[in-house]
C-alpha cells in the first residue's frame, strides 16, 4: 500500500486503497459506493467536485438517478458525525455540487504510526508429525484454534487470515514470501504439532514475509490438558513481537486460560474437522463428537457453538428441515453464549438462526454483536451479507462479502458469497467475473458452477446458463438444488420436455429424502404454472425455507412479482423498511 493513500482529518483514517474508513482506530462501516464518494471528495480536497462528476466516476458502468448520490452523501454526514446540514468535513455547493472543507493530512504529513498499515497474519496449517493421516484432524484444529486465538488478539491492528484460506497451504512448496504475496500477510506462523499419549509438542516460528527473517523460534511440550494456555502463551509471544499492544481484557483472557478435558478436546476437534468437510455424511458425524464433548464435559462453551454450526450446515445444505435445525442451534447457541458471553462464533450461529426465522431484527443484532466481538471472523461478515442482501441494503451487502472475502481470501465458499451477493443486487456481469475467478481455483465447486449459470440466465446467455448448470450437476452429484436450477433454465429457454424429465427426477428424490419445496416453486416458475409454484411457496413458507429470506433479491422468481399473492407472501415475511 503507498502511504500517499492513506488521509488522516480530524478522528477518522481513510485508506484509500483498501476502501476502508477508521475513526479512533475503529472501522467505520460504509458501503463501497460511500467509500468512493469520500476517497473523490477527500482527494479534490478544497475543489468543488460536480454532481455529475461524482455520477460518472462512482457509478460509471450503471445509470442511476441524482436522488442516489444525495443519499450517499447524507449516509456519510451521519458516519462522520454531521447533521444533514452540517458543514464540518463536506460543504454543499448550491447547484453545482460538494467540496471537501476539512483539513486533510496525507503522505508525509502523517506521522509514522498513521502511515503504518493494518498488520496482515496468516497462520499456516502446523505439521502433523504425530504419524498418519489419522491424527491430521488433531494438527488442523490446533491451526484452527490458534487462528481464533490470534484474531481476536487487536483486530484493529492486527487481521488474521480465516482458516479456510489457511488451509490451502498444507504442505505447500511454495516460498514464505509467495504465500505473503498471494494473501497479503506481513508474518507467517508455522510450526509443528507432536502427540503421544496425553502429551503434545508443539513447535512454532514467526516469520517476517518482506526479507523472509525469523523474527522467533521455540518449542513447547505440555499435558494435553493445558492445550489452551499453550496456546495463549504462543499468542502473547506473537503480539509482542509484531508490537502488538494488548488491550487489558484481551491481557486477563490470555492470562486465565483454563485446563481443558483432554477427551473433550479431542472430540471438539474432530468435530470441527468434519464439519469443515461441508459433506452431509460428514456434517452427521459431526454433531454426534460435539455431543460427546459436551457429555465429557457439560461446561464446554465453544463445543455447544459447533454443535450450533452443525445444525446449520446441514440446513444451508438443503438436508435439515429449517424449524428442526434453528431450534436446535439456538438452543446450543444460547448456552454457549451463557458460558462464555464473547464468543463472536456462537453470536453468528444465533444470528444465522434468527436469520432463517424471519426474525430480521434479533438476526441483524446478533451479526453485529459477533462483529464487534471479532472483527477479524470472516463467517460473521459472510452471514451478515447474506442478512443484508435479504433486506435489500445492497450496497453494505457487498462490502461486507468483499471484506469477507479479504479475511478469507483463497476460500471457495467466501468467493461465491460474493458473486451470490452480486447476483442479488443485479450486478450480474462482476456475478459472472468472480464466479470464473472461484472456479480458477477449483474448477470442480458445484456452487460456482450454479452461480455462474445464474448470472448467465439474468443476462439472457440461456445455453452458457445450461452449460453451467450441467457443470454443477455433475460436480455436486445431482443435488435437487443444481437440479432445480438446470430445470428452470431449460424452461426459460424453450426446452420444456427437458425441464419436466428432471422436474420428475426431483419428486423421485423426495421420496427417499428431504427436498426443499423452494425447488419445486422455482421449476414451477419457469414452466409458467404461477399456481403451482404459489402452492410449493406457501409450504416454502409453512417449513421456514431456506431460500425465502432472498424472495425479493431473486430475479428467477420476477415473473410472479406482479400477482397478488407473491405481495401477500412478502408481507408474511415481515421484511424491514
Amino acid at each position: 500500500m503507498r502511504a500517499e493513500r492513506i488521509y488522516e482529518f480530524g478522528q477518522f483514517r481513510l485508506d484509500a486503497s483498501g476502501q476502508l474508513l477508521f475513526r479512533n482506530g475503529k472501522r467505520v462501516p460504509l458501503t463501497p459506493k460511500a467509500v468512493e464518494i469520500l476517497m473523490t471528495l477527500v482527494e479534490s480536497r478544497g475543489n468543488p467536485v460536480g454532481r455529475n462528476e461524482l455520477l460518472e466516476k462512482v457509478w460509471a458502468d450503471t445509470v442511476v438517478e441524482e436522488g442516489s448520490l444525495t443519499s450517499h452523501i447524507s449516509l456519510l454526514r451521519k458516519a462522520l458525525g454531521e447533521d444533514a446540514d452540517g458543514r464540518q468535513f463536506i460543504e454543499t455547493i448550491p447547484t453545482r455540487g460538494y467540496r471537501f472543507v476539512g483539513a486533510v493530512r496525507s503522505g508525509r504529513e502523517l506521522p509514522a504510526r498513521s502511515t503504518a498499515e493494518r498488520v496482515m497474519l496468516v497462520v499456516l496449517p502446523f505439521e502433523n508429525l504425530s504419524g498418519g493421516k489419522k491424527h491430521d484432524y488433531f494438527s488442523e484444529g490446533v491451526t484452527e484454534e490458534m487462528i481464533t486465538r490470534l484474531a481476536r488478539l487487536s483486530p484493529e491492528r492486527l487481521g488474521v487470515i480465516a482458516r479456510t484460506s489457511a488451509m490451502q497451504y498444507r504442505s505447500t512448496d511454495k516460498s514464505v514470501r509467495q504465500v505473503g504475496q498471494e494473501l497479503g500477510v506481513s508474518y507467517v506462523l508455522e510450526g509443528s504439532v507432536r502427540r503421544a499419549g496425553h502429551r503434545v509438542r508443539i513447535a512454532a516460528q514467526l516469520i517476517q514475509v518482506s526479507d523472509e527473517t525469523h523474527l522467533w523460534a521455540q518449542n513447547y511440550e505440555r499435558n494435553l490438558g493445558d492445550i489452551l494456555a499453550l496456546q495463549s502463551d504462543v499468542a502473547q509471544t506473537v503480539a509482542k513481537q509484531i508490537k502488538l499492544k494488548l488491550a487489558p481484557q484481551e491481557e486477563e483472557r490470555l492470562a486465565s486460560a483454563v485446563a481443558v478435558d483432554p477427551t473433550a478436546y479431542e472430540a471438539y476437534l474432530q468435530g470441527r474437522h468434519l464439519l469443515n468437510l461441508r459433506t452431509f455424511g460428514a456434517s452427521q458425524k459431526s454433531v454426534l463428537f460435539f455431543e460427546k464433548a459436551i457429555q465429557r464435559d457439560p461446561q464446554y462453551s465453544v463445543a455447544y457453538a459447533g454443535l450450533a454450526d452443525s445444525y446449520l450446515t446441514l440446513l444451508d445444505m438443503g438436508y435439515l428441515p429449517t424449524r428442526e435445525a434453528t431450534k436446535k442451534a439456538k438452543a446450543a447457541a444460547r448456552k454457549a453464549l451463557r458460558m462464555d458471553e464473547t464468543l463472536a462464533e456462537a453470536c453468528t450461529s444465533l444470528g444465522h438462526a434468527h436469520f432463517h426465522e424471519f426474525n430480521w431484527q434479533a438476526a441483524g443484532r446478533e451479526f453485529r454483536q459477533a462483529i464487534d466481538l471479532n472483527p477479524n471472523y470472516a463467517n460473521a461478515h459472510f452471514y451478515y451479507s447474506n442478512y443484508l442482501i435479504a433486506v435489500g441494503r445492497l450496497d453494505e451487502a457487498i462490502a461486507e462479502a468483499r471484506y469477507s472475502q479479504a479475511l478469507d481470501p483463497v476460500s471457495l465458499p467466501a468467493g461465491t458469497n460474493l458473486a451470490a451477493i452480486l447476483y442479488g443486487a443485479s450486478h450480474y456481469k462482476e456475478a459472472v467475473e468472480q464466479s470464473l475467478r472461484v472456479l480458477e481455483i477449483d474448477s470442480s465447486f458445484a456452487r460456482a458452477h450454479e452461480d455462474l449459470g445464474r448470472a448467465y440466465e439474468q443476462q439472457g446467455m440461456y445455453q452458457q446458463a445450461i452449460t453451467a448448470y450441467e457443470n454443477a450437476v455433475a460436480c455436486s452429484g445431482r443435488s435437487s438444488r443444481d437440479l432445480a436450477s438446470l430445470a428452470h433454465a431449460y424452461a426459460v429457454a424453450g426446452k420444456r420436455r427437458e425441464a419436466v424429465k428432471l422436474l420428475r427426477e426431483l419428486k423421485q428424490l423426495s421420496k427417499k429424502g428431504y427436498v426443499s419445496p423452494y425447488v419445486f416453486a422455482l421449476v414451477a416458475a419457469g414452466l409458467g404454472n404461477k399456481t403451482e409454484a404459489f402452492a410449493w411457496l406457501a409450504k416454502a413458507y409453512t417449513r421456514r425455507d431456506a431460500a425465502l429470506p432472498f424472495l425479493k433479491v431473486n430475479p428467477r422468481l420476477a415473473p410472479l412479482h406482479s400477482d397478488p399473492r407473491f405481495q401477500r407472501l412478502v408481507r408474511r415475511l415481515n421484511f424491514p423498511e
